[in-house]
This record gives C-alpha cells, sequence and structure tokens, in this order.
C-alpha cells in the first residue's frame, strides 16, 4: 500500500451483507419435466450423488408431485458441477442461493 493513496471504504452494513451472501449455501434444484422416466431420474439420483435407493425414490417423488425437489447443497462452484452433470444426464436442474 503506498502511503497516501485513497482506500476504498465500504460501511459496515455493506460488509456484512456481503460475508453474508458469501456464507450462505448454494442449492441445486431439479425441475420435473415430462420427458424422463420416474425410474431413470431416481437411478441418475443414485449415481451422480450416491443417495440410496429409498431416498433416491422420495426425491424422485417430490420431484414428480411438487415440481421440484432440492438434491444438492454446498458452494456456488460445486453447485454449479452438481447442475452440470445432471444436464448432461438430461435432468431439467437450476441452482439458487439458499436464504
Amino acid at each position: 500500500m503506498v502511503l497516501g493513496a485513497p482506500v476504498a471504504r465500504t460501511s459496515p452494513a455493506t460488509d456484512v451483507e456481503e460475508a453474508a451472501s458469501l456464507d450462505s449455501p448454494w442449492v441445486t434444484i431439479v425441475w420435473d419435466d415430462p420427458v424422463n422416466l420416474m425410474t431413470y431420474v431416481t437411478y441418475v439420483f443414485q449415481k451422480l450423488f450416491g443417495y440410496s435407493e429409498v431416498r433416491a425414490t422420495e426425491l424422485m417423488m417430490q420431484v414428480h408431485t411438487e415440481g421440484r425437489a432440492v438434491v444438492s447443497a454446498g458452494s456456488r462452484e460445486s453447485m454449479e458441477v452438481d447442475v452440470t452433470k445432471l444436464h448432461a444426464a438430461g435432468l431439467w436442474a437450476t441452482m439458487q442461493q439458499d436464504h
């Protein structure tokens, strides 16, 4: 740092909001679609996330009945990877910050 150089200042409230947004986990959401069979969706959840058949079936049924299910949570980068894997498997998936 050079002496006398201007220093960017942020308000304490801004600092807290930025820290909170960085700490908030992200989630991957799988959405219902009219294309994929329920057995295939269950299979994908087992293979990509290591869920048991029972848990994968529960998530698949949530997608089927409620239209969506959160299938993973973590950092933004890891959720981007999960969404990419789900897209490669032919599922409709998005990610969002969990509030």
